[in-house]
């Protein structure tokens, strides 16, 4: 069924508006793929803060070009039937979200990324990209890190105190 112009207009302006507000938008192919699944996605899509959405390939052309960031990135990819995933909050997330539905779901598959910038990233890259630990856990892996030092420095110095203090105690004892 064909939808209006306005509609359409409507649905281009929305569009723009995801690609100007998203930190990474990613594209993956979903034939095949039933209404209950595409449930399942959508639940953990919402819960991770990811948007998703499933329209016509010219019209999020027609949005790419409106939006001067997008204005000349390339759309060569963007066949088919696709979905997208935005999110405006995390960088990864969309990747993440869509390649752990992807593993459950053989017909299901990563095609391009888009990051802020206007950067096209290719399916090796979002595949990567979404293998990569969630921003928390690097924030921890960094502190860890950080914190490294000063367990080493802790550990040490309380290793020679308990030597001192055996020392002490046996020479007590004799």
């Amino acid at each position: 069924m064909a939808i209006s112009r306005d509609k359409k207009q409507a649905l281009v302006s929305e569009l723009t508006e995801l690609f100007t507000s998203s930190k990474m938008t990613v594209a993956a192919q979903y034939d095949g793929t039933s209404v209950t699944d595409m449930q399942q996605l959508r639940r953990s899509a919402r819960e991770a803060g990811v948007v998703i959405k499933v329209v016509k390939n010219r019209l999020v052309r027609v949005a790419m070009v409106e939006h001067k960031t997008f204005a000349r990135t390339d759309t060569g990819l963007l066949e088919g039937q696709l979905l997208y995933a935005f999110s405006a909050t995390d960088e990864v997330a969309p990747a993440q979200v869509l390649a752990a539905f992807a593993k459950t779901h053989d017909n299901f598959k990563l095609i391009v990324g888009f990051d802020a910038s206007g950067t096209m990233l290719d399916t090796a890259a979002v595949t990567a990209l979404a293998a990569l630990p969630s921003r928390e856990q690097l924030i921890g892996q960094v502190i860890a890190q950080l914190l490294s030092p000063v367990h080493d420095i802790t550990n040490a110095l309380s290793g020679n105190l308990h030597a001192l203090l055996d020392g002490v105690e046996a020479k007590a004892t004799s």
